[in-house]
């Protein structure tokens, strides 16, 4: 069902790590055309592009509070209670992550310290689909909400209740009814409705990824580069096939170029696996996206621990369950992943949804050099100094003798001049 390599040389491990190719280049004129017509066009332009690509029709671009609460109130309380649990352990998790100011004395009367701020204008994006990700809502305007940012917008074609309900639960201030590479665009330049943010956040099909790639090179931040969802899966003996299976499937469903990737040291193991994977994906309601996210993925047997470890740095999953013995100990040699989940009843889903840690992470192997989304992702830190007459003195000649060496007289005298008209 996955096909299987066995035993592969470490040399061609950087080639098997790689993932489905996405050709990025040829949607580059259709994304700038799109913010030239938004620029121009500004909130008629969402209109017009609303019906072109989507086939529907919007008057008002942004949601009304009575809209909000008409949806909202159609959740049903045994959803609203799982959201509000899911709420309290994001919450309690970002919370944790308040960054806590120190300052240092460099040298004496010389004092550096830093200061935590909100970015004031974020903008988070939920795609519509066959799966309305309001657990995305959660992941994202929970850490905004607490960084302090003044500005939650949030742009989605999508109209299930629950993400109406989850958005005024995390107190989003704006909801727009728009969808697609327009919506970035419209919170990358702003528009008479959708304010301009400073940073955009949110998951999307190709064309979303390519409109916030041409964001970032407009000066808007974004929260990563991404890709396709993954999960990659280390199992040795003492991991249950049934398990490793369903944790593979959980994110195979998510769309035809997701990747799954299981390291195995036994062969029996994997065959076992790839037995459940037979039964499992037969009752899934998304099984032909499974399937052939399933062509897209790897089983690969290793000769031993080391060159798991090797193999799984060097594909730098997105998520990674450690389904082994010392799970702990085996995670302490991984530098490379989105988010690791260690022993048998540790699901990747349990991230995705209600932990408490954030699902919003890098994919296609951006994680050797990029975090995963947390509270400092809504946040800049500024440096703060504050250098006394006597530190300056005890400083000064060091900067001037640095500035001069880099011909810098300006600099040189700035500090010099101070030195020299004490009161």
């Amino acid at each position: 069902m996955i096909p299987f390599i066995k035993y592969p040389p470490i040399e061609n491990f950087a080639e098997i790590c790689q993932r489905p190719s996405l050709d990025a280049q040829s949607l580059d004129q259709i994304i700038a055309d799109i913010y030239t017509q938004v620029g121009t066009s500004r909130d008629q332009a969402l209109r017009d592009l609303t019906l072109k690509f989507e086939k529907r029709e919007i008057q008002d671009i942004l949601y009304s509070s009575a809209e909000i609460n008409e949806l909202a109130n159609l959740v049903p309380e045994s959803l609203k209670k799982a959201i509000q649990q899911a709420y309290a352990n994001i919450h309690a998790f970002h919370e944790s992550q308040q960054f806590v100011p120190q300052k240092i004395e460099t040298s004496p009367g010389v004092l550096c310290w830093q200061k935590a701020s909100p970015i004031e204008k974020v903008g988070i994006y939920i795609p519509g689909g066959t799966a309305p990700l309001f657990s995305t809502i959660l992941m994202l305007a929970i850490p905004a909400k607490i960084a302090g940012c003044k500005e939650i917008v949030l742009c989605t074609p999508a109209v299930h209740p629950a993400i109406f309900y989850t958005a005024q639960l995390c107190g989003v201030t704006k909801m727009a009814k728009v969808g697609g590479a327009q919506a970035i665009a419209a919170m990358a330049l702003g528009t008479e409705s959708i304010p301009k943010v400073f940073k955009i956040f949110g998951p999307g099909n190709q064309y979303v990824t390519a409109a916030k790639m041409f964001a970032n090179h407009k000066g808007i931040a974004i929260d990563m580069p991404a890709g396709p969802s993954e999960v990659a899966i280390y199992a040795d003996s003492t991991a249950n096939p049934a398990y490793v299976a369903a944790d593979l499937l959980s994110q195979a469903e998510h769309g035809v170029d997701s990747q799954v990737f299981l390291v195995a040291l036994e062969e029996s193991f994997i065959e076992q696996t790839q037995v459940e994977l037979e039964k499992q994906v037969n009752v899934l309601e998304r099984r032909d996206l499974a399937l052939k996210a399933l062509l897209n993925s790897k089983a690969i047997m290793v000769k031993n621990r080391e060159e798991a470890i090797q193999l799984l740095n060097e594909y730098a999953a997105e998520h990674l369950i450690l389904a082994c013995d010392e799970a702990e100990d085996f995670a302490n040699h991984i530098f490379n992943a989105g988010s690791i989940f260690l022993g048998n009843y540790t699901p990747e889903a349990a991230g995705d949804y209600a932990s408490g840690t954030n699902h919003t992470l890098p994919t296609n192997g951006f994680a050797k050099a990029y975090s995963g989304v947390n509270l400092e992702s809504f946040q800049k830190k500024i440096t703060l100094q504050s250098i006394s007459q006597a530190g300056l003195e005890g400083l000064g000649q060091s900067i001037i003798a640095m500035a001069e060496a880099e011909s810098l007289k300006a600099h040189a005298n700035a500090v010099a001049i101070r030195l020299n008209t004490r009161s």
